[in-house]
């Protein structure tokens, strides 16, 4: 009886850890907007402007409209090629400029954020800095690069030179701040109040904006119900945008444990839209579902598209995670790592150093790395799971007890596959 007890308990037990968490998508809600309907890659307005651009052209406002619909373009499709005309023209414009050359800088450098080119984007931004004109532009913008960089006490002082509670780039900026420091809640408020400024200017670029990163900051804050319903308005506005579609393949797969949904989703969104990291997830979903030829070919098809030698650095970080959590390449993983440590010194980039070094067996070395550029300098989970693991490696049980705490409260942001390993830490 005894025994027949015990196994009763560890099956409810079981039965427990297993069950789906409660329904908050609704396949009614969504559907709709999975169509194969293509992001239009043209306009009349485009193509007025395009063609009064010659190869000895100096139509100033040619290029700087030109490049404006390339990167639109290349949001709404993916399409790296978009990203690179793009450039192409900023860097006519900044050549021909003689009146307005700081806003083509600034131009440029965003631009070159969005390619992962920091070192090149901070050089354009004090460019524009230094020309004296549009400083609070400037400024904005060098406390984007800085943070990308890790310069946290050189972004700060730039977004403290731009404080006004009315402005809605300001609020954005100190949402952005406020996550870094780990105050999820201050964040979330500032993002709302972004969002009732540019509701409050129905201006369509900006509430959009204010949807998806809000949906994003919910999600974290476990607002899973609030998240579905602002990534839904955020579709209401643009049918194809792929990143809400992304965001509620994400709740059904990691929050409603639904992976086959999941999938069906995020190929109505690889239909139309290039970006290579949606195979990684499609990847990460498979290999949870067990269908290792499915993994293997949306891995395949990963590998293919960054083979193009447009994204340049962009996928570095995802190339060193591929390596390390799926094909075990753990020597090209710390060669990429190298890389990225030296383009953005940050605490994503030496956790994908000292996780290199984890995996090819030298402990100390990663855990040297751990304490001296990540320890309470990040509260992203993924890194703090993997510094949880070479704490728990090389001893140190205090540092590991805290993290696992902080990671059972964080399964929802990592993957469900996540559950079994933080709990066997």
């Amino acid at each position: 009886m005894k025994y027949t007890f015990l196994i009763i308990v560890l099956l409810m037990l079981v039965s427990c850890s297993q069950e789906a968490s409660e329904q908050i998508t609704d396949i009614r809600d969504y559907n709709v907007y999975l169509g194969s309907a293509e992001s239009k890659k043209t306009s009349k307005y485009f193509e007025q402007w395009n063609s009064m651009i010659k190869p000895d052209s100096m139509q100033l406002m040619s290029f700087g409209i030109v490049a404006g619909e390339y990167s639109r373009y290349f949001q709404e499709t993916g399409d790296i090629t978009h990203l690179k005309m793009a450039e192409k023209a900023l860097k006519k414009a900044v050549e021909i400029a003689a009146i307005g050359k700081s806003g083509y800088y600034r131009a440029l450098a965003r631009n070159y954020i969005s390619q992962h080119r920091f070192q090149e984007a901070l050089a354009l931004a004090n460019s524009s800095r230094a020309m004296g004109s549009g400083v609070a532009e400037s400024q904005k913008l060098l406390f984007d690069v800085h943070m990308e960089l890790g310069n946290y006490g050189k972004a700060q002082q730039y977004l403290d030179s731009i404080k006004n509670m009315s402005d809605f780039d300001y609020l954005i900026r100190s949402a952005k701040w406020n996550d870094h420091k780990g105050d999820l809640e201050t964040a979330i408020r500032f993002l709302e109040k972004a969002r009732e400024k540019a509701e409050s200017s129905k201006n369509s670029s900006l509430m959009l904006w204010s949807y998806t990163n809000l949906a994003d900051y919910y999600g974290h804050a476990g607002r899973i119900q609030d998240s579905y319903d602002h990534f839904l308005k955020s579709l209401r506005m643009d049918p194809q945008n792929a990143y809400a579609k992304k965001g509620i393949a994400w709740i059904v797969f990691s929050y409603e444990k639904n992976p086959k949904e999941a999938l069906r989703i995020l190929d109505s969104v690889t239909m139309n839209n290039t970006s290579p990291d949606y195979y990684l997830l499609k990847a990460e979903i498979a290999e949870y579902m067990g269908n290792m030829l499915q993994m293997t070919n949306n891995l395949d098809s990963y590998a293919i598209a960054v083979e193009n030698p447009n994204y340049g650095v962009m996928y570095n970080a995802y190339n060193a995670d591929m390596y390390l959590e799926l094909t075990e390449q753990y020597h090209k993983a710390l060669k990429v790592a190298e890389i990225e440590v030296d383009n953005r010194p940050t605490p994503e980039s030496y956790n994908l150093l000292a996780y290199s070094y984890f995996k090819l067996g030298e402990k100390d070395r990663a855990l040297e790395i751990v304490r001296k550029h990540i320890e309470g300098k990040t509260f992203e989970p993924a890194i703090l799971y993997r510094s949880a693991e070479i704490y728990k490696a090389t001893g140190n049980y205090c540092k590991l007890s805290e993290l696992k705490r902080e990671l059972l409260g964080s399964i929802y942001e990592l993957g469900p596959s996540m559950e079994s390993k933080i709990l066997n830490l």
